[in-house]
């Protein structure tokens, strides 16, 4: 959507206003479902929910094009189902790692998987000019939205929401990846007062907030940054828009692998998550990572005098936030594997909130102050993100 709205715009007369309220208009219905589905997930198993939620959103995928030739009524409901049906889909991922994946390769396969959504935005945004000028704007929804078809063909061949649930497991495996763990069967109660009593719960859903922030600021406003302050044309913004992504993906699989590799050699997994978040528990590792990582690189944009080094300050943010993928994203299934669903729910519905609020904010900090201004709310807020997480989260399973 984000490079389709541009011949959109120009197509039904948008103005800025009614773009912002279009791009916005996913998170309405994505907000409902992170902890729904989570419930989901944890009680009806992941494959059925992420299945679901797969068909779902390429269905609305492909109504785009109608939805908006209808009218800006329809275009909004069909965005807000689309978000419906993503906000499963990382509760989801979360249930079924956590019963598929040992502890001592836990985070690098969490970091894998995430690192799938950083190369499908690279993806879309290398083939959707493409299309659009071969094709036109609509024709990157029906592409995209008809993968989805192909995907869930194969995911109900060969996906099982547990170890037990498939056939061609042998008996070796399921004891290696079940030995140890607690009960894998599906949870018919979930115990919210328990759950919401927990430190290490509000510790999760606090740090996702103020992860998000920053995220969302930098994956959204990047192009509007790089357009205003380094005087980029749209070319060159959209090309390098996609370096962050690529960064990401590779930086959440190093963080993944040095992450098992310090549990598999017997470090406390307490001290690898946290050491995934602040240089002060595990400093050998490396300098700047997870919360203090992007918090630096952002200082130093006021300072940096040529665009080469502005892009690469991004792009090194945005690599080292990628180690939250081997700690925040990953601690889920370690305080409470049986609830990793409803507790990423939970604080995923923080890190919605965060990128709603922190996009809204943006724009308001540019009208009154200067990117200055953003970066700096940006990085106080990964500041209280580290504190509270080294004072408050856990490695250890808290919850039966």
């Amino acid at each position: 959507m984000s490079i389709a709205i541009l011949p959109m715009s120009k197509e039904f007369n948008w103005n800025s206003a009614t773009v912002g309220l279009i791009q916005s208009s996913f998170f309405w219905g994505y907000l409902l479902t992170q902890i729904v589905g989570g419930i989901w997930a944890d009680k009806l198993g992941g494959k059925i929910v992420l299945g679901f939620g797969v068909v779902w959103w390429s269905i609305a995928t492909v109504l785009t094009p109608f939805a908006a030739r209808l009218g800006l009524p329809f275009l909004l409901v069909v965005r807000a189902l689309m978000g419906i049906g993503e906000g499963v889909a990382m509760p989801a991922m979360n249930n079924m790692l956590s019963k598929w994946i040992p502890v001592s390769e836990r985070s690098r396969s969490l970091a894998l998987v995430y690192s799938g959504m950083y190369l499908g935005s690279v993806t879309g945004l290398a083939f959707s000019p493409i299309l659009i000028q071969k094709f036109g704007w609509s024709s990157v929804f029906y592409s995209f939205g008809s993968l989805g078809s192909i995907w869930f063909a194969l995911w109900l061949t060969k996906a099982y929401s547990s170890p037990k649930d498939d056939p061609e497991l042998s008996e070796q495996e399921k004891r290696l990846i079940m030995g140890g763990s607690v009960s894998k069967e599906p949870v018919t109660n979930i115990p919210w007062k328990l759950i919401l009593s927990k430190a290490p719960v509000w510790a999760l859903i606090i740090s996702h907030f103020c992860h998000n922030w920053g995220t969302f600021i930098l994956l959204t406003w990047m192009p509007t940054y790089y357009s205003q302050v380094l005087k980029f044309n749209l070319t060159e913004s959209g090309l390098f828009c996609v370096l962050p992504w690529l960064t990401m993906a590779v930086f959440a699989n190093i963080g993944g692998w040095i992450a098992d590799t310090l549990v598999s050699k017997g470090l406390s997994i307490t001290s690898v998550r946290k050491a995934r978040t602040s240089i002060e528990l595990l400093y050998t590792i490396m300098q700047s990572i997870g919360f203090l990582g992007p918090a630096f690189f952002l200082t130093q944009l006021s300072r940096v005098k040529t665009p080469l080094f502005a892009v690469l300050c991004m792009a090194c943010s945005q690599g080292s936030d990628a180690f939250s993928q081997s700690g925040l994203y990953s601690n889920h299934q370690d305080i409470g594997p049986r609830y990793a669903g409803v507790l990423l729910g939970l604080s995923n519905t923080a890190g919605v909130l965060a990128g709603v609020f922190g996009t809204a904010a943006t724009g308001y900090i540019l009208q009154k102050g200067s990117w200055d201004d953003v970066f700096k709310v940006a990085v106080v807020l990964y500041i209280i993100g580290t504190l509270v997480w080294n004072f408050f989260s856990t490695g250890e399973r808290v919850l039966e």
